[in-house]
């Protein structure tokens, strides 16, 4: 069924001649305030919306579901007012609830509805929703150079390893010699660990030139409000066998 979901969420988003679901991209909150997310149906007026929650590399929840209509929310299992509601503003317009945030609530939350005309379920492009806090704990950084197999060719690769990652959510940054590098970077999505933290590698092609000439290379991470970052340089690394 999940499975099935998480299918569903990929495939629907963009299918042509049914209602467009609107979301906002992201919604920045603190630790212990409340966060809204706004969902249009757009033409649809007779038809509850449907929220889902889902961590990077997790399969999606269900959280709640809610019309107009209504008197009460319906709510998925480990989910329950007061922590989590649900309001419409129009008939079209509903808006999700998280009450007193955490830093476990950080998620994308898809809104979803059903187009009677087309017969179909329709989910929206979903809102990323990050909580920041001044306790979060600082990412672990480890950057890893390029073997020494790779360097007999003309590319190489540093791979920058973050863990203890307390939410998802991560915007990583390469510099070379103290300016910003956008290309050749590329980043995984996170993967959630045994013991609840998030973990993501980014990498950098850069040209072995580059590095022969001992350049240094910046890895910075912030992850909501707190940020490390870590440097490496040829001359600091032995010889990779």
């Amino acid at each position: 069924m999940l499975g099935t979901l998480c299918s569903l969420i990929t495939a629907l988003t963009c299918v042509t001649g049914v209602t467009v679901v609107t979301q906002k991209p992201v919604v920045t909150v603190r630790r212990g305030e409340t966060a809204t997310m706004d969902c249009n149906l757009g033409t649809v007026t007779t038809y509850q919306a449907r929220w889902y929650k889902q961590v990077p590399g997790g399969v999606p929840q269900y959280v709640l579901r809610f019309y107009h209509d209504w008197g009460d929310v319906e709510y998925g299992s480990g989910f329950s007012s007061p922590k989590f509601t649900s309001t419409h503003q129009s008939e079209s317009d509903y808006r999700l609830i998280i009450n007193n945030v955490e830093e476990t609530d950080s998620a994308v939350y898809y809104c979803s509805t059903w187009d009677g005309s087309v017969i179909t379920v329709v989910f929206g492009q979903g809102t990323k929703l990050i909580v920041t806090g001044s306790t979060l704990p600082a990412p672990v950084l480890t950057i890893y150079p390029p073997s020494s197999n790779e360097l007999k060719s003309n590319k190489a690769t540093l791979v920058c390893l973050v863990s203890q990652m307390s939410m998802g959510f991560a915007d990583v940054i390469w510099m070379a010699s103290g300016i910003p590098v956008t290309s050749g970077v590329s980043t995984s999505t996170a993967v959630q660990q045994p013991d609840k933290s998030f973990q993501i590698s980014s990498y950098l092609a850069i040209e072995t030139s580059d590095w022969n000439q001992d350049k240094v290379y910046t890895c910075k991470v912030s992850v909501g409000s707190s940020a490390s970052e870590k440097i490496i340089k040829k001359s600091d690394c032995g010889t990779e066998e």
